[in-house]
This record gives C-alpha cells, sequence and structure tokens, in this order.
C-alpha cells in the first residue's frame, strides 16, 4: 500500500509539473541579445547584453593558445543555404504533425522580426535568399497561426544594395506548458536525429584531410 502512495504522489506531481508553464522572451538588436526566462510566475534572465571589451594586440600567451586552439581545437560546423532547405524538408513535416496535436497549445507572444539583407557583395544571389526568405514567411506564416498562437505577428523584410552588412532585430516570446514541450519533444525526437547523423555525415566527408606532420 505504502509503494501505491508514493507512485500517486509522483503521478500527482508530474501531472501538476507539465502544467506549468514555461517561456522565454529574447530581443536581439544592434548586435547584443538578450533573453529571459519564465517559470511559473517567476521570471530571470538567461542572457544580458554586456559591454564588449574593446581589442587589444594579443599578448605572446594569448599568441600561442590561440595558435593552439586553431591546430588542435575543434572548429564550429559550417551551416550554409543547403543545410537550411534540407533541415526544412526533413523536419516540416514531422513538426506540423506533432504541432497539430497540441491543439495550438503554444503562444509566441511578441513576434516582430526587422530583417534588413545587406546585397552590396553579389545582388543577385541576395535577392535569390530574398525570394526563398518571402516564400517561406508567406507559405508558413498562415500554416503556423493556425497551428500556434501568434495573436499579433509583425515581420518586416527588405534588401538594401547599397550596404554589405545585413541588419537583424528579433524581439520573440515563445511560452507553453511543460508537459505540451514534453510532447513536441517526443514527436520529433526521431526525425531531428535521422537528420543531424546525415549533417554529420555530411561535415566529415567535407571536412579537410590534415597532413600528418613531417
Amino acid at each position: 500500500m505504502t509503494v501505491l502512495w508514493v507512485l500517486g504522489i509522483l503521478l500527482c506531481a508530474v501531472l501538476i509539473l507539465c502544467q506549468v508553464r514555461i517561456g522565454v522572451q529574447v530581443v536581439y538588436q544592434g548586435g547584443t541579445a538578450r533573453a529571459d526566462v519564465r517559470l511559473g510566475p517567476f521570471s530571470f534572465p538567461i542572457v544580458s547584453p554586456q559591454e564588449r571589451p574593446q581589442k587589444t594586440e594579443a599578448q605572446p600567451s594569448e599568441r600561442s593558445g590561440e595558435e593552439q586552439a586553431a591546430r588542435t581545437g575543434r572548429k564550429l560546423p559550417k551551416i550554409d543555404w543547403n543545410d537550411v532547405k534540407d533541415a526544412a524538408a526533413a523536419l516540416w513535416q514531422p513538426l506540423k504533425r506533432t504541432l497539430d496535436r497540441t491543439r495550438r497549445g503554444i503562444r509566441i507572444d511578441p513576434l516582430q522580426i526587422r530583417l534588413i539583407l545587406g546585397g552590396a557583395a553579389d545582388p543577385a544571389e541576395t535577392a535569390e535568399h530574398y525570394g526563398y526568405l518571402q516564400a517561406a514567411i508567406w507559405t508558413g506564416m498562415p500554416v503556423l497561426e493556425r497551428l500556434l498562437q501568434i495573436p499579433d505577428p509583425r515581420i518586416h523584410t527588405d534588401i538594401d544594395f547599397d550596404s554589405g552588412n545585413t541588419v537583424m532585430e528579433i524581439r520573440l516570446g515563445i511560452s507553453a506548458r511543460i508537459g505540451t514541450l514534453l510532447g513536441v519533444a517526443a514527436g520529433i525526437a526521431v526525425p531531428v536525429l535521422r537528420w543531424f547523423l546525415r549533417f554529420q555525415k555530411k561535415q566529415a566527408k567535407t571536412a579537410p584531410v590534415q597532413q600528418p606532420a613531417a
């Protein structure tokens, strides 16, 4: 009987935990980012904007450390436009089915994005990417608004052919119950793993072969 009581208490605790709402709000502007997490009635920052230290000439010890990291450190994988399209093609349908089962249990508020692509370096390629971006927005947003709660989306995109720098400003808030997020994670875990393994295999093939030291 004691075991049944313990199991019952644990089950109630899990059910209560699944009903707790968790959210994150991200603000990116001017090259700085801030992120706050909200768990139930509590809120705390996880990323705060900090003043960037001025670049100074590296000391000899710093140079040696950087050179050693360049020789032995692991580099982050390079993700190009084809990788993004491949991920979208592989993960969109499983994610769509999973979100459909949540019955709009995830809320996105606010959703404010301002993206200005710099096209001075390669106007033709930038225009092509802008076309893909517009197609994704006009095709994906109606579906997302059906699957998620997005009360007031504001997305502005443009191209600046006189500048080579891309300007991006984001204000994004996402919240959902923990149980809903666990359901979404379980629904897309296998497709994400398959895509990640395929991506890792591609990265391994394209990685430069290191020549043995003489």
